[in-house]
């Protein structure tokens, strides 16, 4: 619960949390059945990166069928969906040489002709400013920390702003106790494994009667090349090497805008070996004929990488708590075979956006917002969802590449059939975390040193995220055991965390003493949340540092 703090307080009919896809789609389509229907209900939108789009990362192929609902003259009012998609193509990797497979006979969900490549982190500035003009209020860099609650239990809103607690504790100089921002209804859309919706399934139980969340991390790269090799709408995904059969994951390299080529690695977080760097891999996979002839004179202008929700259909918690409900990506709306999950995440805070407005306009508050849950099992993203439904647990149960060929042919079965699978609804299983298996099983992989032209360090690479933190308040990496970490997450796994981390931000080193100590470097954290969802004893807690902090990702 909350803290004895006095503070100021602020009310609203419904307060959102994360200014992404979901958030604003809400805030815009509250906003709009207002305007309607002649009511004024006032919304609020919180964002702890430093402005919208900051802490926005994806590929990204975007579907526009969302935003054909939510703003359907969107290009006449200038939406950054840059670049059509011209040249669709599937590639299988091995070490050298590539097998290109045929587009033509893949389920017509995987086809990307219609879809726009550009900048998810640029479509959402741009969609801040369309609920601004609506009167919508949005509060950038106002981290939400934690919840308050009403005397029945119901989620009342949010404290956020809390500002100059230093290392030790104390309240610094420039100590600000935040404020209470109160609503009717609270929106939670964080993004993947946010801090509030974690404590949020966790209290209510949301996820009782669902499959453990899987999840995945994507790590990408955004590079400007010289114009006689940029090919505009080219949309290039891979799988096979370098990660091999028995890890999940694929590639993709996207040509689009002003000479920019989009390129990234995801690896499902259920691998067993510790010794594996999805950032590695990564590096190792720029070195490719098939991906370094797009890079080749070329030079990088970002970085950055975060974590992917894979769980789908089986994974999606209950929806609504009293006062409030989860929408977007703190619920896991994600398309794992499309690689598409921001279509999803605006149509749910749409139908979360009307189940609000109406509850308001009814005077209501408090409750649970059924109306958002019942609305979503009839939606194009539960039918979409649920065809796929298969999709992550035939992947890990087989492999590579018979799970990709069982795949396949499950998106036939289910787009000729209208839904029906030979499968049924497979289980996930174990969760990441429990997915990880000790360091002695498995040989170290010895990863090639960065030529510094198309591979590059972890730090060097951080610094092209435009990572920063006040460097003075208490590190937001919360270690639950200490010498739990030792002797097990060392011990056992061989510290796996300085792997999975694609950031530096966590190292063993030697303690002057004949040991190692841990040491977190919480300044260089992108809040991907990696080190939450992969340690193997659940001993790390991310939660939300100052408003602010984090990653500045430009045109990501």
């Amino acid at each position: 619960m909350t803290d004895a703090v006095e503070r100021e307080s602020m009310d609203f009919d419904v307060v959102i949390v994360g200014a992404g896809p979901a958030g604003l789609s809400a805030a815009i389509r509250i906003k709009q059945l207002a305007a309607e229907t002649g009511n004024d209900v006032s919304v609020v939108v919180l964002e702890k990166g430093s402005e919208v789009g900051a802490h926005i990362l994806s590929g990204a192929v975007m579907d526009p069928k969302a935003m054909d609902e939510l703003i359907p003259d969107w290009k006449e009012k200038g939406c950054p969906f840059e670049t059509p998609v011209k040249n669709d193509t599937f590639l299988v990797l091995g070490p050298e040489g590539s097998i290109p497979l045929p587009v033509f006979l893949m389920p017509p969900m995987l086809h990307n002709h219609g879809m726009y490549i550009g900048s998810l982190g640029n479509v959402t500035r741009w969609m801040a400013t369309q609920a601004e003009a609506l009167g919508v209020e949005i509060y950038p860099g106002f981290a939400a920390s934690d919840l308050t609650y009403r005397e029945d239990g119901s989620v009342k809103g949010v404290i956020a702003g809390v500002m100059g607690v230093e290392k030790n504790g104390e309240q610094g100089p420039n100590y600000s106790p935040g404020m209470e921002l109160n609503g009717k209804y609270v929106l939670i859309g964080e993004g993947v494994r946010g801090s509030l919706a974690k404590k949020l399934i966790k209290d209510f139980k949301l996820d009782k009667d669902s499959q453990p969340q899987k999840f995945g991390i994507g790590v990408k790269e955004l590079w400007q090349v010289p114009a006689d090799q940029h090919k505009p709408g080219l949309v290039q995904h891979t799988f096979g090497w370098p990660l091999g059969n028995s890890v999940g994951g694929g590639t993709f390299l996207y040509h689009f805008g002003d000479r920019y080529v989009a390129v990234g690695l995801v690896v499902h977080l259920n691998y067993k070996n510790p010794w594996l760097s999805p950032f590695e891999e990564f590096q190792r996979f720029k070195h490719h004929p098939e991906v370094a002839k797009h890079l080749k004179g070329g030079e990088r202008i970002s970085y950055g990488a975060r974590a992917i929700t894979e769980g789908g259909w089986q994974s999606i918690p209950k929806l609504t708590f009293p006062g409030g409900a989860l929408i977007g990506c703190s619920a896991g709306f994600v398309n794992l075979p499309r690689i598409k999950g921001s279509h999803n995440a605006m149509k749910t805070g749409m139908l979360a956006g009307e189940a609000a407005f109406a509850a308001v306009t009814e005077g209501r508050q408090g409750d649970e917002l059924k109306a958002y849950a019942e609305a979503f099992k009839t939606s194009w993203v539960a039918k979409e969802l649920k065809a796929v439904r298969n999709a992550k647990p035939l992947w890990s149960k087989f492999g590579t590449a018979v799970g990709i060929a069982l795949t396949g042919f499950d998106l036939w079965v289910n787009t000729l059939l209208g839904g029906f699978s030979f499968f049924g609804t497979m289980k996930h299983g174990k969760s990441d975390a429990k997915s990880l298996e000790p360091a002695n099983k498995h040989k170290k992989i010895v990863y090639p040193k960065p030529d510094g032209v198309l591979s590059f360090d972890r730090l060097t690479s951080v610094a092209f995220s435009f990572t920063n933190h006040e460097e003075n308040q208490p590190a937001h990496l919360k270690v639950l055991d200490m010498e739990l970490q030792k002797k097990s997450e060392l011990g056992v796994y061989g510290g796996p965390s300085n792997r999975y981390c694609p950031a530096g931000v966590y190292e063993w080193i030697d303690d002057g003493k004949g040991g190692q100590k841990f040491q977190i470097n919480a300044q260089n954290c992108v809040h991907c949340k990696t080190c939450d969802i992969k340690d193997p004893n659940q001993n790390i807690n991310w939660t939300t540092p100052e408003g602010s902090g984090g990653p500045n990702y430009p045109n990501m």
